[in-house]
């Protein structure tokens, strides 16, 4: 496993989409708006009463006092569980057209998938030959991994599973409100985690899937490492996320799980080149599940999308994007709206994305401070300027080309006059040119510098 290397396929796709979709779409509720982070600095207490994530639906509704307990019990009446989501997301299902969603999908210029096949509710997405011991029929009545897995990969995409290990709150009906039920809360039974296990191998077994996706840990008294090997032989190609560490101690001697593939900062992206191969996580807007109290201001527009996942590209990353469908598997105008927004200028500028590497930098600046990031793929780099210039020409800082070096706007057939400044290098627009959110500068051969 030491030997492992990431695939060239993950390094190549730049862009995948989750998805988060279960009982919690039911309700589609969080009080908060706030990024995770912004959330989490306010303390463990305060940030668990107010979550902002939807799909935390049932562990905030478990909170005294709670927005979400309060508009649970104003929206359904305070004798209404969680469980019985179950009959109404079990109806509202048999509308859901797959090949629509991965129709979406495509025209979003998405290469992966990672579904979410059971998350910290415990619900499960798929017909499992291994029950919810903890409740009946915890169950979709439509095999959605299954339906999902196989349209994804009949239009040519890679599909990933998503596997909430670390916590299952049908196994402990008490809510992490603080640091220390934080890190109790995880069900620790032999039981538990051989539900797991089982649940990881048949998933592998029934829908091959090539990223593994775990969340927030791994049960003890396991050696994850044989789920590894299992899925390596299956798939030398594959690749296994950063979110398998066992969270309890146990009398079970087995190593510490090191192992990762890649990295999962979410909503949060790194400063600088990595040489960690990572994915950037996040949803359009504060929330992965979809979160009705959500608004146009509080989503992601497309010129800010297509920013943000250009600056991770630079840097060695992917950008896992997740939707939130509603309960029948509708996704939300807004949600559609950044993403083929995304999609759109991808067409037209995918090249400086998809395959690409990063450059020996990933920032740069004009002389009048607009933002460049770069990326490279042969012999050929990619400029992306994060904004309109003002008198049709940019100067770019410490860049210099070779004499033979030919420059061209993506979207455009012609070259571009260029001038050596010094170490700096003056770009010409052509007379007329297509607004975009980012314009893309091709340069063959590559720089000097």
């Amino acid at each position: 496993m030491k030997l492992h290397k990431v695939p060239e396929w993950f390094h190549d796709a730049k862009l995948g989409i989750f998805i988060h979709w279960g009982l919690f779409s039911v309700p589609a509720f969080a009080a908060e708006k706030l990024t995770l982070d912004e959330s989490q600095k306010r303390g463990t207490n305060t940030h668990m009463k107010n979550n902002p994530y939807a799909e935390w639906y049932l562990n905030s509704l478990r909170i005294e006092g709670s927005p979400t307990q309060h508009f649970h019990n104003e929206s359904y009446g305070d004798d209404f569980s969680y469980d019985r989501f179950a009959e109404i997301f079990n109806e509202e299902i048999k509308k859901w057209n797959p090949a629509d969603m991965v129709d979406l999908i495509k025209k979003a210029g998405a290469k992966y998938v990672v579904l979410v096949t059971k998350h910290h509710d415990g619900f499960l997405l798929w017909p499992s030959k291994y029950p919810n011991p903890k409740k009946d029929n915890y169950i979709a009545s439509r095999d959605i991994v299954g339906e999902l897995t196989e349209v994804v990969k009949q239009q040519g995409l890679k599909m990933g599973l998503y596997y909430s290990g670390a916590l299952d709150w049908s196994w402990n009906p008490n809510p992490i409100i603080d640091n220390e039920s934080w890190r109790v809360n995880g069900p620790s039974e032999i039981e538990y985690t051989e539900y797991a296990n089982n649940h990881w191998y048949e998933l592998i077994d029934e829908y091959d899937p090539i990223i593994l996706w775990n969340d927030i840990g791994y049960p003890p008294n396991t050696n994850v490492y044989e789920i590894f090997a299992y899925f390596y032989n299956k798939h030398p190609d594959g690749l296994i996320n950063d979110r398998w560490i066992q969270y309890h101690k146990s009398d079970f001697d087995h190593p510490p799980v090191r192992h990762r593939d890649f990295a999962t900062p979410e909503y949060r992206m790194m400063e600088d080149i990595t040489d960690l191969k990572w994915e950037s996580t996040r949803g359009i807007g504060y929330s992965f599940g979809y979160n009705k109290m959500e608004t146009e201001k509080d989503y992601l527009r497309p010129d800010e999308l297509i920013r943000m996942f250009i600056d991770i590209v630079s840097k060695n990353g992917n950008l896992l994007l997740n939707l939130g469908p509603t309960a029948d598997g509708t996704i939300p105008e807004l949600q559609k709206k950044a993403i083929l927004g995304l999609g759109k200028w991808l067409e037209i500028n995918g090249e400086s994305i998809y395959g690409t590497r990063p450059w020996n930098r990933a920032e740069g600046k004009t002389l009048d401070d607009m933002d460049l990031r770069f990326t490279q793929k042969g012999e050929t780099i990619y400029i992306h300027l994060f904004d309109k210039p003002k008198n049709k020409e940019i100067i770019i800082e410490s860049l210099e080309v070779h004499i033979e070096t030919k420059i061209q706007l993506l979207g455009h057939d012609k070259y571009l006059y260029w001038t050596q400044l010094g170490e700096n290098l003056q770009v010409i627009f052509p007379e007329s040119f297509k607004e975009s959110p980012v314009y893309v500068f091709k340069l063959v051969p590559k720089t000097k510098v």
